[in-house]
């Protein structure tokens, strides 16, 4: 896919998803290098979409949220195979990660000294700056969360 080429419609359309092999792992496993390039890749391609679709005031903090997303997969979900969607529905973007195991990730009490587990405080406050939410769907295979995205000038969907 040339991402160079897409155009607001893309993501109006139909939701664009991308998916992922990673490495299984069991608890607390360090994530290895490949699957960290997967957490850029996607990050990358994110941003990209919601920049060609025009969505630039969002760009920057949809590419936070997918790192968080697709990195709390990857760590916590013991899942193979990980999946992102974007796609514009109405005046909101929606971004969802499938990692397919019912490993349901959930906000977690940290203090200052800890290193980890601050991801979801990070989407639920990102999303909430943008008149959105978060959350995961009911069998616990996927995290979700939506921004409330203004569509650029000209557009009529």
């Amino acid at each position: 896919m040339k991402v160079a080429t897409l155009s607001l419609d893309c993501l109006l359309e139909r939701a664009v998803t991308v998916g992922v092999k990673v490495t299984p792992r069991g608890e607390h496993g360090t994530i290895p290098e490949q699957d960290g390039r997967r957490i850029s890749q996607m990050r990358q391609l994110a941003k990209t979409l919601v920049n060609c679709c025009g969505l630039t005031e969002l760009a920057d903090d949809v590419e936070l949220v997918v790192s968080e997303l697709v990195t709390n997969a990857i760590q916590h979900s013991r899942g193979t195979r990980i999946t992102m969607g974007l796609q514009l529905v109405g005046p909101t973007l929606r971004v969802v990660v499938v990692h397919g195991t019912q490993e349901r990730p959930r906000l977690q009490r940290t203090d200052d000294s800890c290193e980890h587990g601050r991801g979801l405080f990070l989407v639920k406050s990102i999303t909430a700056e943008h008149n959105g939410s978060w959350g995961t769907t009911c069998d616990g295979t996927a995290t979700w969360c939506e921004f409330s995205a203004r569509r650029p000038e000209g557009t009529s969907r």
